[in-house]
């Protein structure tokens, strides 16, 4: 069986982790999987992981490991890092540590330049980048409640070099309907800022008034902000020469109006006083836009107010 082909493994059960894993399993694959939290392992050995909401599925598993050393002795083909961005250099220096074959890296992160973590550690002929296009929140430790999917999602070799491979991950996702669509290297990075921006635009807005997307969007006065700040985006992704869908704004006004009654990640994130990843989102365009001497004063103090409430909740990221 194709699906047999290469061995999975997933480090970071957060909804995009779990989700993944669920899919993979139900192809066929042989799936790995860890996570920091030990105590979510345990259930999800006892009672495996359920999606609920949009996607509705549920997997068990065989091989769910306490550490990344131990994972890695699997003898795992593709190893997906699923953990939120200011983990990845972690991550990637105990993979560096323990591994002891080349295998292939997926990157699963939202947010700009994440690329350059994996290549500052490993041959960019080793690395996919992947744009995941669905989302959702953890309803229990083991339990996602996936709130849309906008296929396709898409996946690509950093380099194309491995055009092959990324193919095979598309073609796995897609054969358990969760349609993934394979591009070329260019193409991905194009979308990466495409979500990124998206989710810059409303996350933010969310995660210091706690209202929720579908508030956020449906209150004249934050709704103002958020076209704003699509319309600096814009311009900072353009002297980027990033590609972007044509009345970019207005599509992104009309997505993000259909956004559920849910905070997004990052709200949840800096709710539980936990790091957040601002600054692969706003803070990215606040660099780019610094680069090419544009102002981004909205993207600026989102920035930086998310920053400071995050300081003060004790996280320094």
């Amino acid at each position: 069986m194709e699906s047999e082909k290469y061995r999975i493994g997933i480090i970071g059960l957060g909804p995009i982790g779990q989700t993944l894993a669920v899919h993979f399993k139900e192809a066929g694959c042989d799936v790995a999987i860890t996570d920091l939290d030990r105590e979510k392992l345990n259930l999800i050995r006892k009672q495996g992981i359920e999606l609920v909401g949009k996607i509705e599925k549920k997997s068990f598993f065989k091989y769910v490991y306490y550490s990344i050393q131990e994972m890695l002795e699997h003898d795992i083909d593709i190893l997906i890092s699923a953990v939120k961005a200011y983990h990845v250099d972690s991550i990637l220096k105990q993979i560096e540590t323990y591994n002891q074959k080349e295998l292939f890296l997926l990157s699963a992160q939202n947010g700009i330049d994440i690329r350059k973590k994996y290549t500052s550690h490993f041959s960019e002929s080793r690395i996919f980048r992947m744009v995941v296009n669905f989302a959702g929140n953890l309803q229990a430790p083991n339990t996602v409640f996936e709130n849309f999917f906008v296929p396709p999602n898409y996946v690509a070799s950093v380099n194309d070099s491995q055009t092959e491979i990324a193919e095979w991950i598309a073609r796995t996702l897609t054969s358990v309907n969760l349609e993934t669509r394979t591009v070329d290297s260019f193409v991905v990075a194009d979308k990466i800022w495409e979500k990124t921006i998206l989710n810059a635009a409303l996350s933010p807005i969310c995660a210091i008034s706690r209202l929720t997307m579908k508030e956020a969007m449906d209150n004249p006065d934050t709704l103002e902000i958020v076209e704003q700040i699509l319309y600096e985006c814009v311009a900072v992704a353009k002297t980027e020469e990033i590609k972007l869908p044509e009345n970019f704004v207005k599509l992104g006004i009309r997505y993000l109006s259909q956004a559920g009654n849910h905070m997004p990640s990052l709200g949840v994130d800096l709710i539980n006083k936990s790091p957040t990843e601002i600054d692969y989102m706003n803070g990215k365009i606040v660099e780019y836009g610094r680069k090419h001497y544009i102002k981004t004063p909205l993207n600026l103090t989102l920035t930086n107010l998310v920053k400071a409430i995050q300081c003060k909740n004790g996280n320094s990221k």
